[in-house]
């Protein structure tokens, strides 16, 4: 196996420490292997290929899909994040809990976040170019977020001034989404 699994205090979530070879040429991993990952447990395929460019201090998030559910394999290309997985699902023994990893183009670390979670990051470097495979397409109208700040689940984000899309200000705190709007736990 080319790559360490690590869960996080969220069950589902994982990071995932890739094995690099570098040499004085740079370096080489294999960041998606259909069938290594199928071993692993990762069977749903993955349907759209992401990739973001944002500035330092950038947060964009917490976002999730409910009828087009998407898990998400994060990986940073260049520079660091604080990536973030809340769990969102009514009837989850973890529901409104988070777990953030440190994903940078050093440690070529990646988070797998499931379906039925908010996902969000905040850019830790200048910049950082951030790829995500989804297992679900992007679904204009079945997109919906939840409030960076929100007190009630009480995200420790490393940045003091952050800055957000205007969509992203606007979204409501966890406590005052209806809860058709969440995905229920499916155990």
């Amino acid at each position: 196996m080319t790559f360490k699994i690590t869960q996080t205090k969220l069950p589902g979530v994982i990071l995932i420490d890739t094995k690099t070879f570098c040499d004085n040429r740079g370096f080489f991993l294999e960041t998606f292997h259909l069938q290594k990952y199928d071993e692993i447990g990762l069977q749903k395929p993955f349907v759209q290929d992401n990739h973001s460019r944002s500035a330092g201090g950038v947060i964009r998030g917490l976002h999730y899909q409910l009828k087009h559910p998407q898990a998400k394999l994060v990986y940073v290309v260049q520079g660091e994040i604080f990536d973030v997985a809340v769990d969102i699902r009514r009837g989850s023994d973890t529901f409104g809990r988070w777990t953030a990893a440190v994903l940078s183009d050093k440690n070529h670390q990646q988070m797998y976040i499931p379906e039925g979670f908010a996902h969000g990051f905040c850019v830790l470097s200048d910049s950082a170019d951030v790829t995500y495979k989804c297992t679900d397409i992007y679904t204009p109208g079945d997109d919906f977020g939840i409030h960076f700040a929100d007190p009630q689940i009480n995200i420790n984000w490393p940045t003091p001034n952050p800055i957000l899309s205007e969509k992203d200000q606007q979204n409501p705190t966890l406590k005052s989404i209806n809860p058709d709007l969440l995905p229920t736990y499916q155990p």
